[in-house]
């Protein structure tokens, strides 16, 4: 996983990169200097040698048997000074914690950038428009748009939800607060096309008024002036909303066409109700929106793979859900007219089923033979949406060599003076050990028959998208991203240990639950646990696609275990058994 929170230079008064070189001084790898949080505690990571006591603003704290540490302490909102104390040896780090509620309103005025819209935005007649404002508590105020006035009420108790990270550390409760001057309301747009142009906000207070115009422009769009967008990018990000902050959606590849029914920013809206960026598409005038009839279906074979082909009349969305033994292919902005359909017996397919799914949508549904799914693609050609269905491996293992036929990649995480990775306390870097276990785990699984290919062999500077399109060319059985844990600011890192997986498609959770439990007995490690997670290196679907995170670096104790050359050896030995067994169960 690239990690966020231990990337960053170090803050200390020399640079260490080994696990012993650290042991001789007091050392610090984490917070780095002038570090800045939202969150309300932070962890100090590091190390000296352990024949002397670490004292912490005075207060003596708990160290592993080779020295390191990793305490949390609260924070109070500004600057908050950790004096570190080891013999004659002293550092001092500074962290400053940031608020993370809305700035206060002062005097007579509107918070900076409250205004809403802060982007660009085009509506459909009908649509509910939502305004909001952060001003002083006891004013009154209300927006001016079009030849509307709608006042805004305070909002004086809102519930808010902690990020995605809050998932790693069980830390998912709502917060309810009481934020001063959250000011909103709601208007449906016209039936009438027309541009409003920038709300203007009117505040009142004491007699007085004060105008400020939002940064966006709202127009309302002719449902009769239709645009289309064609995707241009090999598989644009589908969502669910007009930001990153959204969830993702099944990727619309190349040539896919739907009307636009909203603008917001950089994003535009699809008329299934995806959002996609503009910059992935090109925008084409067009009288109708597109629209498709579907009819006969039929299905072929080529090596590895079986191909499902759809002729359509224009190239629709799609999306795509997996089942336990089934797949299912959603066509949008689609009529079956469908009587007759070519599916011969198939090595892979037991039967296809089809059936409309709600208006305009055609759901196809695949049950499998085997009791595994090895991956799939989706392209177009012309109008034509070719589905593509992986083959299981060819099963020509001998007792001795049980992984032959089968191909498995493995990923390094993070790699280069660019992309270190989480540290441990002696600032060693997560890329190292990924590199070595990896490697490991390579001999391991030659020995075993498998053919194994690697993304990095040394320090190569690779983005996760270097790494997911050699996943995507070279079309792997299995593709294992190796990783080492950290934690967000708020976490406990003494108290935090163990094996974690995390997996995307449901292709890949009986892989990612299977080695978790695998590792978790035959090594007597603790479990972190299992997650769906959107992350880049889980995202292919060519293949089962995981990422392992082998341990903490930041656990003092652990550590000790990660940096362990026999315990490497062993780990590398125990995953290559692992996935032995579980290829067994897909058979």
């Amino acid at each position: 996983m690239r990690n966020i929170f231990l990337s960053t230079a170090i803050a200390s008064t020399i640079m260490l990169t080994t696990p012993a070189a650290a042991e001789q001084q007091l050392f610090v790898a984490y917070p780095p200097p002038e570090h800045k949080t939202t969150s309300d505690r932070i962890f100090l990571i590091g190390t000296a040698a352990p024949d002397a006591e670490v004292l912490v603003n005075g207060q003596r704290i708990e160290r592993s048997p080779a020295g390191h540490f990793a305490p949390s302490f609260p924070l109070e909102l500004g600057e908050n000074i950790f004096t570190l104390t080891h013999q004659t040896q002293q550092l001092q780090i500074k962290v400053t914690r940031e608020s993370s509620l809305p700035p206060v309103p002062e005097g007579m005025a509107f918070v900076e950038s409250s205004l809403t819209p802060t982007v660009d935005i085009a509506r459909m007649p009908g649509e509910l428009i939502c305004f909001g404002a952060i001003a002083p508590p006891n004013a009154t105020v209300s927006v001016q748009v079009g030849d509307r006035t709608i006042p805004l009420m305070l909002n004086r108790e809102s519930v808010s939800l902690p990020s995605n990270l809050a998932v790693l550390t069980g830390t998912t409760a709502p917060n309810v607060s009481r934020e001063a001057g959250n000011f909103e309301g709601c208007t449906t747009a016209p039936q009438n096309p027309a541009n409003w142009g920038q709300p203007t906000y009117q505040l009142s207070l004491n007699g007085q008024t004060k105008t400020q115009m939002a940064a966006g422009n709202i127009e309302i769009v002719s449902p009769s002036q239709i645009t289309v967008a064609e995707v241009t990018a090999e598989a644009a990000v589908a969502r669910t909303g007009p930001s990153t902050n959204h969830s993702r959606l099944t990727p619309l590849p190349k040539g896919t066409r739907a009307a636009v029914t909203g603008r917001e920013g950089e994003w535009i809206r699809l008329d299934y109700g995806a959002w996609i960026k503009a910059e992935e598409a090109r925008i084409l005038s067009a009288g109708i929106p597109p629209r498709s009839a579907i009819r006969g279906v039929r299905s072929r074979q080529v090596p590895g793979w079986t191909e499902v082909l759809f002729p359509l009349q224009t190239a629709v969305p799609v999306t795509v859900t997996q089942g336990d033994r089934n797949f299912m292919l959603t066509l949008h902005n689609t009529t079956a007219q469908t009587d007759t359909i070519a599916f011969n017996d198939d090595p892979l397919v037991e039967r296809m089923d089809w059936q409309p799914s709600g208006n305009e949508q055609v759901q196809y549904t695949f049950h499998f033979k085997p009791s595994h799914q090895w991956g799939y693609k989706l392209r177009y050609e012309g109008t034509t949406l070719i589905l593509s269905l992986r083959h299981p491996p060819s099963a020509s293992g001998s007792r001795n060599q049980p992984l032959t036929g089968m191909t498995i990649l493995l990923d390094a995480g993070h790699g280069s003076s660019e992309d270190l990775g989480a540290r441990g306390p002696t600032g060693y870097p997560e890329k190292d050990v990924t590199l070595i276990v990896s490697k490991l785990l390579r001999d391991e699984l030659q020995q075993r028959g498998a053919t194994v290919l690697m993304t990095r062999e040394g320090d190569e500077d690779l983005w996760p998208q270097d790494r997911v399109a050699q996943i995507e060319q070279d079309e792997p059985h299995l593709a294992l991203s190796v990783h080492y844990n950290a934690l967000p600011d708020f976490g406990d890192a003494i108290n935090t240990a163990g094996v974690g997986m995390f997996w995307y498609h449901p292709q890949a959770h009986d892989l990612s639950v299977f080695l978790h439990n695998y590792l978790v007995q035959k090594l007597d490690r603790p479990s972190y646990g299992v997650f769906w997670n959107n992350l880049a290196l889980t995202r292919p679907t060519v293949a089962p696609s995981i990422l392992l995170e082998l341990g903490f670096m930041i656990n003092p104790t652990e550590f000790e275990w990660i940096v362990d050359e026999q315990e490497q050896k062993k780990l590398a030995k125990t995953l290559a058994d692992g996935i032995v067994e579980w290829y067994a169960t897909t058979r």
